[in-house]
């Protein structure tokens, strides 16, 4: 009922809430990351300084994955409290130029506060999800000791409907959100540095090396990166947080040759 409605919706605000002040600190310890210093990586800290100032963003802390896949995302509630990660294996397979186009990339989701919105977007699956979760309870631990001729008794198309409908439907929203913010990032990042090419040939260099290089990291942070970083294809790419590098690819073609664009 309505209590039910209001109990799930306030404990998804809650966690996510919590989740969203401290989503940079929960996203780069469960991929991995570790800060670097200009020292560290002079040329990675002037190129994201440089891109920062062309989207007029403070700059961003810098942070380093060690694995060979081949990716990279940002993260912080607002651009005062951003990072941006890369892996050793992106800053190894991608040119300068392709670089650049890749950490334009992360800028906008930090310039458009995507994190707001995926915690937002979090907030209403997970109360769909929570919701699911205690239709199931009631219907298995409500049917216990009942006869099949009690009213009460187990709804077995409602338990269906809670154990399939429900957490396909929090995928499909949060699907639908994170590929408009992948394109709307894609084509931020290419205003930002000035090359939408260089971000399209990273794009494909990138789905490509991670069919060779999956990482090993958490599905809750899937999203957050640049491409999807699992072994795409077949069945499990209908559910993919991320639109089709082909479809991507061919929107950045189109501002290269549509606009008055330095192309790599």
């Amino acid at each position: 009922g309505r209590d039910g409605l209001i109990i799930a919706f306030g404990f998804a605000l809650l966690t996510n809430m919590f989740a969203y002040w401290n989503s940079d600190k929960v996203a780069l310890a469960m991929s991995g990351a570790h800060e670097v210093s200009a020292a560290d990586a002079p040329e990675l800290h002037r190129m994201v300084e440089e891109l920062a100032r062309n989207a007029q963003l403070p700059k961003p802390r810098v942070y380093v994955m060690n694995t060979p896949a081949p990716n990279a995302f940002a993260t912080g509630r607002d651009p005062k409290h951003a990072a941006v990660a890369a892996t050793t294996g992106i800053m190894q397979l991608l040119s300068y130029d392709e670089l650049r186009g890749v950490m334009a990339h992360e800028l906008a989701h930090v310039k458009n506060r995507d994190t707001l919105i995926q915690t937002i977007v979090a907030t209403i699956a997970g109360t769909i999800m929570f919701l699911a979760q205690m239709a199931q309870f009631a219907a298995i631990f409500g049917g216990l000791g009942r006869s099949d001729d009690d009213e009460g008794g187990m709804n077995p198309i409602g338990l269906l409907v809670s154990i399939i409908v429900a957490p396909i439907a929090a995928t499909l929203i949060q699907m639908a959100i994170s590929r408009s913010r992948e394109y709307a990032a894609d084509a931020g990042g290419a205003q930002i540095s000035g090359q939408p090419m260089a971000l399209a040939s990273a794009l494909q260099r990138l789905e490509a090396g991670t069919q060779v290089h999956p990482m090993k990291v958490n599905p809750a942070t899937a999203h957050l990166f640049i491409v999807n970083p699992f072994k795409g294809g077949g069945f499990s790419g209908l559910f993919s947080t991320h639109p089709p590098i082909p479809e991507r690819v061919a929107r950045l073609e189109q501002m290269a040759y549509g606009r008055d664009f330095v192309t790599a």
